[in-house]
């Protein structure tokens, strides 16, 4: 299965999850490569990265403690290809990493991606609860097909930025 590799490293300050890498993602070999994704623009300008990286660079994002990963490894066009076990078992995956890898926060990339890891409904932004220690918050996806404006996804991911700033503090 040609998929992406995980960019986790001990203790870093945010692990960024997404549901699953996109076609053109693997075919590319990036996270976050499709053409209407805003993610990269979005990490930079918003302040959650200190310096601009396209997907070209993602590899660098391990540098500035962000990492990357998915819920789903498998890729696909679209999330609903996604079958109720490849989720399941992406659950037990990914708690796994988060209990090794152990980082301050875990931002999910997209409001379905953490109700399909948390198997219940949520709001956008910071979480109540936390993940192995970590604050958990929940971003409107960077995808292209997501309707939300890039005004909305910004709040967000500028919320984000001042959260991990906090902790740095």
């Amino acid at each position: 299965m040609r998929t992406l590799p995980d960019y986790l490293r001990r203790g870093m300050k945010l692990v960024l999850v997404g549901c699953n890498p996109g076609d053109r993602s693997v075919r590319v070999g990036h996270y976050y490569a499709g053409r209407s994704n805003a993610f990269w623009p979005l990490m930079y300008q918003s302040g959650v990265l200190p310096e601009e990286l396209t997907y070209k660079d993602d590899k660098r994002i391990i540098e500035f403690g962000i990492g990357l990963t998915d819920l789903v490894k498998r890729s696909t066009h679209s999330m609903e290809e996604i079958e109720r076990h490849e989720f399941a078992e992406g659950r037990i995956v990914l708690a796994q990493k988060l209990e090794e890898f152990v980082p301050r926060v875990v931002a999910f990339n997209g409001k379905t991606v953490y109700e399909k890891y948390a198997q219940r409904a949520c709001k956008l932004g910071l979480q109540k609860e936390t993940l192995y220690g970590a604050k958990v918050f929940v971003l409107p996806s960077t995808s292209g097909l997501n309707a939300k404006g890039n005004g909305v996804k910004m709040r967000y991911f500028r919320q984000l930025a001042e959260l991990l700033r906090t902790l740095s503090d």
